[in-house]
């Protein structure tokens, strides 16, 4: 199955909850980063953890960075958190959560800033 993202800028997509295979084809697609917006176990033990997605960015060779939010609000450390991480990491980036929804809301507040 084919890894759906959604470009929201020119190098920033988001995606939904990735698996630890969707990582290689993250890689494949040309990122060179991911960042992780949902807490583990939020979705119960079935969702991949944050470890298992590092390790798998890892292998692959791109950039991870965890940073979970909630999906209702983020606070502005969060969203400063995350304009650092759009500032340091290399580039394109791929941004994730359950939907991509909070990633991408947390992706323009922190482009404002």
């Amino acid at each position: 199955m084919a890894l759906a993202f959604a470009w929201l800028g020119p190098d920033f997509a988001t995606a939904g909850q990735l698996s630890v295979d969707d990582v290689a084809q993250a890689a494949a697609e040309g990122f060179r980063s991911i960042v992780n917006n949902r807490p583990d176990f939020e979705g119960g033990p079935s969702q991949p953890t944050s470890q298992s997605i590092e390790g798998a960015a890892s292998a692959a060779g791109l950039d991870y960075a965890f940073l979970p939010v909630q999906s209702g609000f983020q606070t502005p450390e969060e969203i400063a958190t995350m304009r650092d991480l759009l500032d340091k990491l290399p580039k394109p980036v791929l941004g994730f959560c359950r939907s991509g929804a909070r990633t991408s809301n947390l992706y323009r507040a922190a482009k404002k800033r």
